[in-house]
């Protein structure tokens, strides 16, 4: 305690860096968004596909179509996935 008193400049080892919190530009935050709307309902649909797959193979009527519904969402899933790019690309072109 009685260093710091002395000499307090010796408390800090390096000069704090510059924190940017704001992205450089839209393109960038597009490109964030892209990425985490793709991962996710990537993953959604790769969760419905599971759980149909499991259902449909499962024998029992009701759960076969449950199965069905689940492979229909799985593949608007995916289809959703694939036209994100395209959707942003649109909104990116609004913003120029």
């Amino acid at each position: 305690m009685l260093v710091l008193v002395a000499a307090p400049e010796a408390a800090l080892a390096a000069a704090p860096a510059d924190t940017v919190l704001a992205a450089d530009s839209i393109a960038t935050v597009l490109g964030n968004v892209r990425a985490w709307a793709m991962g996710f309902l990537a993953a959604w649909a790769s969760l419905c596909l599971t759980v149909g797959f499991l259902r449909y193979t499962s024998g029992e009527p009701g759960e076969v179509e449950r199965g069905k519904s689940a492979l229909r969402s799985a593949a608007i899933g995916y289809a959703g996935a694939l036209l994100v790019p395209l959707l942003l690309t649109i909104i990116a072109a609004w913003t120029k």
